[in-house]
C-alpha cells in the first residue's frame, strides 16, 4: 500500500499505470521528429521497448544538438572570419589610400615647386639674356675703338705736346711766384713726353694734373720764403691778382710791377703784407688786405 505525494491518500499498487508504448512513441516522436528525417523516426517507432525509445531519442538529440552546435560555431567562426578578413582588408586599403594621398599631396608640391623655379630660371636667364646683349654692344663699341686707337694717338700726341708748350709758356710770362718748383714741373712733362715706357693716357693726366695746380694758384693765399736779389725774403702770394714781399726784419716791403716786369719797393704795403702772411700761416681769421692792383688795359 502506498500513499499519493499530493494528496496524501494511499493508492494500490495495481494502480501505478506504466507508460504504453504508444504514449512514449507519441512523445519521442514529436520531440525527434523536430531533429531527425523521416526514415529515422519510422525505425524507432519499431521498437517496442520505451526505454530503448527514450535512450535512443536522448542519445539523437544529443548527437545532434552537438552536431548542430559544431555546425553552427563553425559558421560563426567562419562568418567572423570573413569579417576579420574583409576589415584587415579594408585596412589595407585605407591605409593605401593613405599612403597614395600622401605621395599624391608630395608630388603635387614638388610640381609646384618646380613650377616655382622654373619662372625664376626664366626670369633670370631673361635677364642674363639681356647682359649678355648690354656686353656684346660694349664689346662692339670697344672693338671700334681700339681699331681707332692708332688714329686717336696720332692726333692726340700732337694735341699735348702743344698744350705742355703752352703751359711752359704761361709759367713764364706769369708772375715770378715759385719759379723753380714750376719750371721743374715743366721739365718733368717734358722728359715723360720721350718716354716709351709711359702710356698715351698716363702722359695725358699728368699734363691735366699740372694744368689743375697752375688753376690752383689763382684762388688761394699762399705765404712762402725765397729771394729777392740777394735778400731773403717772405712772400706773399694773393692768387695770380698781387705777389708781395716782406724781408725778414720787416724793415723793406715791396711787390712785383706786372708792367715793368720788375719788383718795386714800396713800405705803404707794410701793414698790408704783415696781416696778410699772419692769414696766409693761419695765424689769424681772414680778413681783408690792401694790395697793388695793375689797372686793366684794353685788349686790341
Amino acid at each position: 500500500m502506498k500513499s499519493d505525494v499530493s494528496s496524501g491518500a494511499p493508492v494500490n499498487d495495481t494502480d501505478v499505470r506504466m507508460p504504453s508504448v504508444a504514449g512514449i512513441h507519441s512523445s519521442g516522436v514529436q520531440t525527434l521528429s523536430r531533429f531527425l528525417p523521416g526514415r529515422y523516426i519510422d525505425m524507432i517507432l519499431r521498437m517496442r521497448r520505451p526505454a530503448q525509445v527514450g535512450a535512443i531519442a536522448a542519445c539523437v538529440i544529443a548527437m545532434v544538438w552537438f552536431a548542430n552546435g559544431s555546425q553552427a560555431q563553425d559558421k560563426v567562426n567562419a562568418v567572423v572570419g570573413e569579417q576579420t578578413k574583409t576589415e584587415e582588408a579594408a585596412q589595407a586599403s585605407q591605409k593605401r589610400i593613405t599612403q597614395l594621398d600622401e605621395e599624391a599631396s608630395s608630388m603635387l608640391g614638388d610640381y609646384r615647386q618646380a613650377l616655382t623655379e622654373a619662372q625664376s630660371l626664366k626670369a633670370y636667364t631673361d635677364q642674363l639674356g639681356a647682359q649678355v646683349k648690354s656686353q656684346e654692344d660694349e664689346i662692339k663699341g670697344m672693338s671700334t675703338q681700339i681699331a681707332d686707337i692708332e688714329t686717336t694717338s696720332r692726333e692726340v700726341l700732337p694735341m699735348m705736346t702743344k698744350m705742355l708748350d703752352t703751359l711752359d709758356q704761361f709759367v713764364k710770362l706769369d708772375m715770378p711766384f715759385l719759379p723753380d718748383e714750376r719750371s721743374n714741373r715743366i721739365a718733368t712733362l717734358k722728359e715723360m713726353m720721350t718716354r716709351a715706357d709711359v702710356s698715351l693716357s698716363e702722359k695725358y693726366r699728368r699734363i691735366v694734373e699740372a694744368y689743375q695746380v697752375e688753376m690752383e694758384y689763382g684762388r688761394t693765399l699762399e705765404a712762402y720764403e725765397g729771394k729777392v736779389g740777394e735778400k731773403t725774403v717772405q712772400f706773399l702770394r694773393a692768387g695770380r691778382v698781387a705777389l708781395l714781399y716782406q724781408t725778414l726784419d720787416g724793415k723793406e716791403t715791396g711787390y712785383w710791377d706786372v708792367n715793368a716786369k720788375t719788383w718795386k719797393i714800396d713800405s705803404a704795403y707794410n701793414d698790408s703784407i704783415t696781416a696778410g702772411l699772419k692769414v696766409a700761416k693761419k695765424q689769424s681769421a681772414p680778413d681783408f688786405i690792401k694790395v697793388p692792383v695793375p689797372a686793366p688795359k684794353e685788349i686790341k
